[in-house]
């Protein structure tokens, strides 16, 4: 069963490189979905067939997740090539795509995520330009109205406690995958830092700050209401 939409980066020199790669069975690698940046949309793969999009890759209580997602790939060069901000008509075929994807899948908003997310320790994309605000006003994913600015440091690594506790369980809530509760690993930092480029985008640091607790409390705030609700 389809129940979540994963967000990509082609995080290549050009639309054309990514095309090929994604239909070269050699590659292994491939995605539903390519947007170009002039909103040229292509579908690579059917939606009821596995893409191999996800890699290792872990959300909200699944592994493996090119069992259950649909994956869409955005060309855009990423941080390797020149990383640059997401044009308007990329976005707005983006959109009408979720539209699409959600007359025929249940995609709750929590599952709009993007690579980062399901792998954080090795997957940057789709990168701290990406419009996740402006998605979540449009219907897709969740966000924040929280501004998040104070950067005073509440917590460090190898860190642990009772406040350490409470950061990772919220962590573990909005859906990262979170092993150690009790205290404040590399895994933490790297959940930190992927949640920071989807809901913190103005201080992407893998640190705990005061900002990041605010939005990181309003954000499994609303996952575990909607969850109460179900």
């Amino acid at each position: 069963m389809i129940d979540t939409v994963i967000i990509h980066y082609t995080g290549m020199k050009s639309g054309q490189d990514a095309l090929e790669r994604l239909c070269d069975e050699d590659a292994q690698v491939s995605a539903h979905y390519l947007i170009e940046e002039d909103g040229n949309l292509f579908q690579l793969v059917k939606e009821d067939k596995r893409a191999w999009h996800a890699g290792i890759s872990y959300w909200r209580g699944m592994n493996n997740l090119n069992h259950n997602s649909i994956g869409i790939e955005l060309v855009n060069p990423g941080h390797e090539f020149g990383y640059r901000g997401f044009p308007e008509k990329q976005i707005a075929m983006l959109l009408k795509l979720l539209k699409d994807i959600h007359q025929r899948h249940d995609i709750v908003p929590a599952n709009v995520i993007g690579h980062s997310d399901i792998a954080p320790d090795r997957k940057s994309d789709p990168g701290e330009l990406f419009p996740w605000g402006y998605l979540s006003a449009n219907g897709f994913g969740l966000f924040s109205q929280e501004t998040g600015e104070s950067t005073t440091q509440l917590l460090k690594r190898d860190d642990n406690g009772k406040a350490v506790e409470k950061m990772n369980s919220l962590l573990k809530i909005v859906g990262y995958n979170i092993t150690e509760i009790k205290t404040f690993t590399q895994e933490s930092e790297d959940a930190l830092r992927a949640f920071q480029m989807h809901w913190r985008q103005r201080a992407v640091t893998g640190g705990y700050d005061r900002g990041t607790a605010i939005i990181l409390q309003d954000i499994a705030g609303k996952i575990a209401r909607d969850e109460d609700i179900k």
